[in-house]
């Protein structure tokens, strides 16, 4: 379908200024991908509003002209979902800032889709509050974004990811209608819409205004640090732990190939260099409660047979000891200029046949993968290290990805555990689902976009962006297997 993308610029000039609209073809290459550089699409307009009222107006005008949008925080996502595959305006909301309202005896927080992460936590310190959610971006991802990827992070296994800490927004439908979805109250006779709305990955509609969550700050907070001979010793740590009954705030391990790169970004032994893995555990609450579970925790890794034990227990310790951990994929970065980066999850129990399986796979692929993850759900990050220029490589890092997808859910796990379907991950989508589960999941976003005009391509497989897709299809249709009367064919 061809847009009149001149017509629309003219609508939009009438109530933006022109400094909010982006027109020229140097300033779109800003925006041709996010956080996964493999796919690159530049868009042929993008425009930067300041408010609800500008986020509603631009809607409008694309909806009365016809034309789909994709929405945008600080471009960080890794699946491809802020990326403008098919031609549709760029909607940037990184200049939607404002923290709206502080208010503390219902420890709750309301802001702008694009206040970053760690903003929110930092507004509210001073009084004994943070905001548990916490992405190894959140110091450049916006709120935005992790709404739309329902984003974890360290914290996320005794805390939960961030639709466990939202508890309304302020939305902008397609069509350019402002409603509220959630409410303010902890709990609500109404259906849960905001639930649905969190993890849509932009297919809804746009986020204008969020109601956080806050929690208060622990009374103790205690970091270990573990390091094992192999990564099987430290997923047996793991297993350790979690049997026993300590609920720690975050369980992360790291490979010996994440360790070197640490080591040599911080040009210093952060992390024992001879080590096969490491395991960063926090353990927080009451102080007698800390003690002990730190005293628990510390014999569960010795018995998974761990060499050094460190302790970090004041505020800059701790954070020294996450630093590195926070920075992997950065570090990574410095010894090889792209990476890959896959988020699988698998039951804990799967954990050392998939991580086994994987460094089989590496061997077979002659890529190198690198693993940095959250441990306590099972929450994988394999990242597959290459160089860009290499003929042909990009097929061999994507088929040697999507070998991993299969291991996760052959494991029984899932495709992603907080960085989104978006384009990335689509086709893998009719491997978990059925055919009613896709239905079904249409039928909602049709309830919030009949014309599919939010973010479109993204999330579900067609026959047209997945060639498995097509595969499938024509053999349940050879079986005379019901199909979903919306199912797209090309």
């Amino acid at each position: 379908m061809v847009h009149d993308w001149a017509a629309l610029e003219q609508d939009l000039r009438r109530f933006l200024a022109p400094r909010d609209i982006v027109c020229r073809r140097e300033e779109l290459l800003v925006y041709d991908c996010d956080g996964l550089t493999m796919d690159r699409h530049s868009p042929p307009l993008a425009v930067l509003p300041k408010s609800t009222e500008q986020v509603a107006a631009v809607l409008k005008a694309c909806h009365a002209r016809g034309i789909p949008f994709v929405a945008r925080g600080s471009g960080t996502g890794l699946s491809g979902g802020a990326l403008v595959e098919q031609e549709a305006l760029l909607v940037i909301t990184s200049r939607m800032r404002r923290i709206l309202s502080v208010d503390l005896p219902n420890q709750t927080i309301t802001v702008e889709p694009g206040v970053i992460n760690s903003w929110v936590s930092r507004a509210v310190a001073g009084d004994g509050f943070y905001y548990a959610p916490d992405p190894s971006s959140q110091v450049i991802c916006s709120i935005g974004g992790n709404v739309a990827e329902n984003s974890g992070g360290v914290h996320c296994l005794k805390y939960g990811v961030t639709s466990n800490h939202v508890l309304s927004m302020q939305v902008v439908l397609p069509d350019g209608e402002v409603t509220r979805l959630g409410s303010d109250l902890s709990d609500s006779a109404a259906l849960d819409l905001r639930g649905s709305f969190i993890g849509s990955e932009g297919t809804l509609g746009i986020a204008t205004a969020i109601t956080l969550r806050l929690l208060r700050a622990p009374q103790t907070v205690a970091v270990l640090l573990a390091d094992f001979p192999s990564m099987a010793a430290a997923g047996d740590a793991v297993r350790r732990i979690t049997q026993a009954g300590v609920l720690p705030a975050g369980l992360e391990i790291m490979d010996h190939t994440c360790i070197a790169a640490v080591n040599a970004a911080f040009e210093r032994e952060e992390y024992p260099a001879d080590a096969g893995a490491v395991l960063l555990i926090e353990l927080d609450g009451q102080t007698q409660e800390v003690k002990e579970a730190v005293a628990l925790t510390s014999a569960l890794c010795r018995e998974a047979g761990a060499g050094c034990l460190r302790e970090a227990w004041d505020e800059a310790e701790r954070a020294r000891l996450w630093k590195g951990r926070k920075s992997a994929i950065s570090a990574l970065g410095r010894q090889c200029p792209s990476y890959y980066l896959q988020d699988g999850v698998v039951p804990r129990t799967a954990l050392p046949s998939v991580l086994a399986a994987i460094d089989r796979l590496s061997e077979e692929r002659g890529l190198v993968v690198a693993n940095v993850f959250h441990a306590g759900d099972g929450n994988l990050h394999p990242l597959i290290l290459y160089r860009a220029s290499e003929p042909g490589v990009n097929e061999r890092v994507k088929a040697l990805g999507a070998a991993i997808m299969e291991l996760c859910l052959d494991a029984g796990g899932s495709i992603s555990g907080e960085h989104g379907v978006g384009s990335d991950k689509r086709c893998f989508l009719d491997r978990m689902f059925s055919t009613d589960d896709l239905a079904t999941m249409r039928l909602l976003r049709s309830a919030f976009d009949p014309e599919g005009r939010a973010n479109p391509g993204k999330i579900f497989p067609t026959p047209r962006t997945c060639g498995e897709s097509q595969r499938r299809y024509v053999e349940l249709k050879n079986q005379a297997a019901p199909l979903p009367d919306e199912a797209v064919v090309y």
